[in-house]
């Protein structure tokens, strides 16, 4: 006799799987990844190994461990949680701040919960944030990219085109805009920062793949993109003294690692498109007044554990249709 299984989310529809669409998000970051290759050498190699390395070995000892429960590593969750961890790093980072960065991802960001499909924060984001706080120095140092003639332990540092942005409107001096890089320069690649901020067209040809692929919708990237757009081109319309043109917005930072690749996470994100694309602005609303306001150059990471903890309240209150539900016919009048 056949069973109805209910089991918590991700729910996964058709063939698909959850190793499936985890491998078709790492498949999608190896463009960005081999761009950071370039631009940044063995440090890209060393980040990632051991950020990806640590990941698993936590979740499986917490697993086998703490919970009791059978190891889950084989869905390649750890292994995209450590490869998007790596993502956020500089490539400079110090091992062990590595590991620590994945034992918050793992441990809090993700087993505490419970495991895959009950995190409430996305968990890479979870660990580049806690590592944020409690290292900020190491965190906000960045390799000039140097290619391979760079040292892992001693590379040359570099602002970042948000730095140069954010001083610009924080002193009311465009002048500090003269330093940044031009913007083929950030589209392509080859400028200051973390793995996810080398090169935004090579993020965006992972979009297309996740796109044609299925594994993501337009709703959650195009959301956030528009809205970061719409802001940036009001505030440098109205003559916002330091304000750049808007398309310099769009590929600093981490603004399409996060909406592509991040922001997009089945567990965290909205189940509806409705919900998906008020989550969206509201991400975009957050970076952006980050940037403009607050204390960190970049909002991304911050915007999108907000937004993370309203996505219950959207799956609440905007429900998609149950299957063969019909709209209560009228009664008649009298």
């Amino acid at each position: 006799m056949n069973k109805l299984i209910v089991s918590p989310a991700p729910h996964v529809h058709s063939s698909d799987s959850v190793r499936r669409n985890m491998l078709n998000v790492i498949i999608a970051l190896v463009p960005a990844y081999i761009v950071s290759l370039v631009a940044f050498g063995w440090g890209v190699l060393i980040t990632t190994a051991i950020s990806i390395t640590a990941c698993i070995v936590f979740e499986y000892l917490i697993s086998r461990y703490l919970l009791h429960s059978q190891p889950t590593i084989g869905d390649l969750s750890a292994v995209l949680t450590g490869l998007l961890l790596a993502f956020n790093l500089p490539s400079t980072l110090p091992w062990w701040i590595v590991v620590i960065g994945a034992f918050a991802a793992i441990a809090i960001g993700k087993m505490a919960f419970g495991g895959l499909g009950q995190n409430i924060f996305n968990p890479a984001l979870v660990g580049r944030v806690f590592l944020l706080i409690a290292f900020p120095a190491q965190m906000t140092t960045w390799p000039k990219p140097m290619g391979f003639a760079g040292s892992y332990v001693d590379a040359v540092t570099a602002p970042t085109p948000l730095a140069a942005m954010k001083e610009a409107l924080k002193t009311h001096n465009a002048s500090v805009l003269d330093s940044l890089p031009d913007f083929w320069d950030m589209a392509t690649g080859f400028v200051g920062g973390s793995f996810g901020e080398v090169s935004a067209i090579a993020l965006l040809a992972g979009g297309i793949y996740l796109l044609c692929t299925r594994t993501i919708t337009w709703h959650i990237p195009v959301s956030i993109i528009l809205t970061v757009g719409v802001i940036a081109s009001l505030m440098y319309v109205c003559g916002v003294e330091g304000a750049v043109a808007p398309h310099y917005h769009l590929v600093a930072g981490g603004l399409m690692l996060g909406a592509i690749f991040m922001a997009t996470d089945y567990v965290t994100s909205p189940m509806t498109p409705l919900g998906q694309l008020i989550y969206g602005v509201g991400i975009g609303i957050i970076v952006m007044v980050i940037r403009i306001w607050g204390a960190y150059p970049e909002g991304m990471s911050f915007a999108i554990l907000i937004m993370n903890g309203v996505t219950p309240l959207l799956n609440m209150y905007i429900r998609p249709k149950r299957f063969g539900e019909k709209k209560a016919e009228q009664a008649p009048k009298k």
